[in-house]
Parts: structure tokens; C-alpha cells; sequence
């Protein structure tokens, strides 16, 4: 497992750190794993929900990952809420082109103890044209505390204010996967 680290304009009392873990067992296949640390009292976890599609879960804390084929431009945004909705797009470019990405509802598990939140996400890429491609992968948290303050955690974070939509931000690299 690796560690997302905080952006520098942001601040989280409540966190103590986010640890992230992502693996490719098969071609068009992506799973995830986030473990959120600290004081769970002092996170806004949106409750259990049905695990459908909602837009704008960004605003309020979720977990995130943005997948694009090495030396692609193109690119595909997955945002996951501790409530198990999700949401979905494609890009053409850097912020242009967005679209509702069209694939099967991931498949979310969210566990919480004292002091941890975990989520785990099975993502089904299949159709998506990356089979058999290596991935640049980007993971990022966006953390609401109690106070409604907003914090940002990533990988990596490109200069200036927060992007994980920029190209910096895909710092994991995922190679192609053999077929089973």
C-alpha cells in the first residue's frame, strides 16, 4: 500500500492519513482499496445508501480514480462515496469532452472501525478500448470534516491549487495484464 499525501493549501485535523492500494488482475479489470485514518467523529461519511450512479459526489467526501491509457490524452474519472453511490465519465482531453462513461456499477464494500473507514472498489473497464494497454493511473480522496471544511489527497499534486485531473496526478502505472 502506498499513501496519499495532503494537498499543501489544505488541511485535515480529523485525518491521520490515507493509505491506497490499487491492482490490475486482469486486462479490463481496476480494484481499489482506500483506508481512511483518524478521527472518524470528526469526518463527514455520507450514511449507506443504494449503490446508483448520483453526479457532483465530489463535493462531499469521496474516494477517486482516473485511469488513461499511457500517452493517451484521453481519460476516464471514477468517483466512489463512502454511501456506495458512484459516478462515472469519460474525457476526450484535459477537462474537455466530459461524457457519462457508460459501464457496469462498480461493486463497493465499505467497512468502519474506531479510528478507520475502508472502501474497496471493483471497477469493470471492459469496452473501454485498454485491454491491452499499460494504465497511468491517478488516486485521490477529497475529505469533508465536520466543520464542512474541504481537504484534498493524492498521489502526487501538480503545482498551484488542486487538479487531479491533471496529468501529474496519474502517478501509478499499471501495466498490461495477461489474459487469464
Amino acid at each position: 500500500m502506498t499513501c496519499l499525501t495532503l494537498h499543501p493549501d489544505s488541511h485535515s485535523p480529523a485525518v491521520t492519513g490515507i493509505e491506497v492500494e490499487a491492482s490490475r488482475p486482469s486486462p479490463d479489470l481496476l480494484m481499489l482499496r482506500f483506508v481512511l485514518q483518524g478521527f472518524m467523529g470528526a469526518v463527514n461519511l455520507p450514511p449507506p445508501a443504494a449503490s446508483v450512479r448520483a453526479d457532483e459526489l465530489w463535493r462531499h467526501t469521496c474516494f477517486e480514480a482516473f485511469v488513461r491509457a499511457e500517452g493517451d490524452a484521453g481519460y476516464f474519472e471514477f468517483n466512489l462515496s463512502p454511501s456506495t453511490r458512484w459516478a462515472a465519465y469519460a474525457f476526450e482531453n484535459y477537462r474537455a469532452g466530459m461524457k457519462p462513461a457508460d459501464v457496469p456499477p462498480p461493486r463497493i464494500e465499505v467497512s468502519r472501525g474506531i479510528g478507520r473507514f475502508e472502501l474497496l472498489a471493483r471497477l469493470d473497464l471492459n469496452g473501454f478500448g485498454l485491454d491491452d494497454l499499460d494504465w497511468r493511473v491517478g488516486l485521490s480522496a477529497v475529505l469533508e470534516d465536520a466543520d464542512n471544511s474541504i481537504s484534498y489527497w493524492a498521489l502526487a499534486h501538480p503545482p498551484g491549487r488542486p487538479d487531479f485531473h491533471n496529468a501529474d496526478c496519474f502517478a501509478l502505472e499499471l501495466p498490461e495484464t495477461a489474459r487469464p
